[in-house]
């Protein structure tokens, strides 16, 4: 997936626990998602932050450059 895929999913994940939150019910396709399922969507949603962060050089901390020493 590309960035702008994780973001898209990443906000559906955020809609998704905010709704459930409020006390809502989520259908995402054909599964009717209920509160107990709350660890479920803070576990998917973590899994795309990885990603995402694994997308973002400087959310390594790594420069996008290289360093050089000259003696």
């Amino acid at each position: 997936m590309n960035e702008a895929e994780l973001r898209s999913l990443l906000a559906k994940y955020i809609q998704a626990e905010a709704d459930l939150l409020s006390g809502k019910s989520v259908t995402w396709g054909n599964r009717q998602i209920s509160r107990e399922s709350l660890s479920e969507i803070r576990k998917g949603r973590h899994e795309v932050e990885t990603r995402l962060a694994a997308l973002n050089p400087r959310a390594r901390n790594r420069p996008q450059y290289s360093l050089a020493k000259f003696l």
